[in-house]
């Protein structure tokens, strides 16, 4: 029987990530209720980095066979030039990995940049992986067609070396690209959505959407002095937050969210939680720090929108939960749409703030007679190759969806980005909506 020590370090390392694995389940299933808000903080986070880490050298240690080691019996090897390059490629890894750390250590008002060159490799990495990966795969498909898999020659020799070569000038490229796509301000996309039973009086009614800013690590004041500006700029009626709107605790980052108090919509501006407010493990201070700038949380709750020209018309604005916070076992929270449509019947419209496009599917399947759901969390995949993989998980993936005759689904590819300061296949995005009365 083989044992630990004679296990290769690929397996080692798969062992360690079920190991923490492992632990971040028994926390979640047995000491979520018996530790406080701060100790199930950092040890939640503390697990998550862990867990990223153990993954990732795996991966690391791929990408170091193949930009390094592949060279190391090449006239080059023992040139200064290829020691530089094993350094870069040393701190380029050291970087990617310490990037999960980044959330404990490095929140501010703006963001450091050790955080955003962490996070830029963090983004390379995924890239440079995936064309390894891939090359890779092409090289093997290409020697079993061709029937040459047990020929060695310079012929595959030079192939061994262009591989790696060729997925670093990709994802250099790639991740350039991707750094100046983060760096433009979202896009404004403006969508109409018919409304059923919408009174008459409140068509053409705008809300704006937001989603999905991470305020962390890598997104600060300026960007969100930004965004704030944006928004007033479309003079909205309504102003809504669809979670995920900070990665640290509410304490830590406040100065970085005082300029949210500028949004100023007639009708209010209004919040449900994301997955990453109940990482925090600080939902409450979150809910109070907003209400202290005017923005109001939907805790499972409703809110009539009356219109402004007549009293007698008004539609139901409910807001449930994110699902995390049911995995999380987070005391007081969780999603309960009878809880947030209590009072809200079909004589009337009804538009639902749900973060997770899951959570629009489930809140549909109970109450088919919402109207409009509003959600974000996919980030449209954020950066290739991670598209598929979102498009994959979610039932909806971005822009508007029609489900049956009168209810339509619009989840945003999110305002922002989470840590990585990158965008490929996907654009941030501030939805104005439009809603029509039939």
């Amino acid at each position: 029987m083989i044992s630990f020590k004679q296990l290769p370090i690929e397996a080692k390392a798969a062992v360690a990530a079920g190991v923490v694995f492992f632990s971040m389940m028994l926390s979640r299933s047995y000491l979520a209720e018996k530790l406080d808000f701060r100790t199930r903080r950092w040890l939640l986070r503390l697990q998550m980095a862990l867990f990223a880490n153990t993954l990732m050298l795996m991966g690391s240690l791929h990408v170091w066979r193949s930009t390094v080691t592949t060279f190391t019996r090449s006239s080059a090897a023992s040139s200064f030039c290829f020691m530089l390059w094993k350094i870069a490629v040393f701190m380029f890894l050291a970087l990617a990995h310490s990037s999960f750390f980044t959330l404990l250590f490095l929140v501010a008002e703006e963001p450091y940049f050790f955080s955003l060159a962490a996070y830029t490799c963090l983004g390379a990495y995924i890239i440079l992986i995936f064309f390894l990966f891939t090359l890779g795969s092409v090289e093997q498909a290409y020697k079993f067609l061709a029937g040459r898999g047990a020929k060695a020659g310079t012929g595959n020799k030079n192939r061994t070396a262009l591989k790696p070569v060729l997925a670093v000038l990709l994802t250099v490229v790639l991740t350039v690209v991707g750094l100046l796509n983060a760096s433009q301000p979202p896009t404004v996309n403006s969508v109409e959505i018919p409304v059923h039973k919408l009174p008459s009086t409140m068509n053409n009614l705008k809300v704006v959407l937001l989603s999905d800013i991470h305020l962390g690590p890598t997104v600060g004041k300026t960007k969100l002095s930004m965004i704030v500006r944006m928004v007033k700029a479309l003079k909205p009626d309504i102003t809504v937050i669809v979670g995920d709107l900070s990665d640290a605790e509410a304490k830590i980052i406040r100065p970085a969210v005082e300029p949210l108090g500028e949004l100023d919509s007639p009708l209010g501006t209004y919040f449900v939680t994301g997955n990453h407010e109940y990482y925090t493990s600080d939902v409450s201070n979150w809910f109070e720090l907003l209400k202290s700038f005017k923005i109001q949380p939907l805790h499972n709750e409703n809110v009539k929108i009356v219109s402004p020209e007549s009293t007698s018309d008004w539609f139901c604005l409910a807001g449930v939960d994110d699902i995390e916070a049911d995995v999380l076992h987070y005391s007081g929270h969780g999603m309960d749409l009878k809880k947030a449509l209590r009072g809200c019947s079909s004589e009337h419209a009804i538009v639902l703030l749900a973060h997770q496009p899951i959570a629009a599917k489930w809140a549909l399947q109970e109450r088919p007679d919402i109207n409009l759901i509003l959600s974000g969390h996919t980030h449209g995949g954020q950066i290739f190759p991670l598209n598929a993989g979102a498009y994959l998980l979610n039932p909806f993936f971005v822009g508007l969806y029609q489900v049956g005759q009168n209810t339509f689904v619009y989840v945003s590819p999110g305002t922002m980005y989470y840590g990585i300061p990158m965008r490929l296949g996907s654009r941030a995005e501030i939805t104005e909506i439009i809603l029509r009365s039939p």
